[in-house]
């Protein structure tokens, strides 16, 4: 979907949760004019590093919880594939289950993320965050909306559970996540811009830490 919509051409990119940084390589593949990718994990920050090295592609892969590594900055397109897997167990340290724990609802970074974007949105940026239908597409399109974003789907399509879902499909039917004998999942594209009050703020905003 990055590629087919031109989404990145030109623009400046932050790329969050990248894991093995394949976001962040299609936005420098498709024309970005910088792309920047952070992860808390070190397991991923060292597997995005060697990738858009591999590719000899222009990347800064930064190690830190989502924003915090570009805490200052704003751009023109933010993507995001966070981790989003419902847990009833907070991801150890240096574990791989740090790559898609997300808390009781799965929703533990959809969240932040929803309530931290416009402030690292330029004044026409986008959003672009991909989760499952299991978090509630709907929530996610309320919070942003909640937030001074417009917002709304893009593109979804319907994917079996893969290994970790498989593996905790009883719990997620007990919870109420899923139907019951339900072992597939949509994955959902939603697309969230600044709405005009929000991006003459952040113009007047930038003006005045940068002008």
């Amino acid at each position: 979907m990055l590629a087919r919509g031109d989404y990145a051409r030109g623009r400046t990119v932050l790329d969050l949760c990248t894991g093995s940084g394949l976001l962040a390589l299609a936005a420098a593949e498709g024309g970005a004019a910088s792309v920047t990718a952070t992860d808390l994990s070190w397991r991923s920050v060292a597997t995005a590093w060697l990738n858009t090295r591999q590719h000899a592609s222009r990347v800064s892969v930064c190690r830190g919880d989502l924003f915090a590594p570009v805490r200052d900055r704003r751009f023109d397109l933010i993507l995001a594939n966070p981790p989003y897997v419902p847990s009833t167990r907070t991801a150890p340290r240096h574990r791989m289950g740090r790559c898609w724990d997300a808390g009781s609802e799965g929703r533990a970074f959809i969240d932040r993320i929803c309530a931290d974007a416009p402030k690292h949105l330029a004044p026409a940026g986008m959003l672009l965050m991909v989760h499952s239908s299991i978090c509630d597409e709907q929530e996610t399109l309320r919070q942003l909306r909640r937030h001074r974003l417009e917002a709304c789907v893009l593109a979804s399509t319907t994917e079996a559970f893969g290994p970790v879902l498989r593996a905790r499909a009883t719990m997620l039917e007990r919870g109420g996540l899923i139907r019951a004998g339900q072992r597939h999942e949509q994955l959902i594209a939603i697309g969230a811009w600044l709405t005009r009050t929000a991006a003459v703020s952040g113009a007047a905003m930038s003006t005045l830490r940068y002008g």
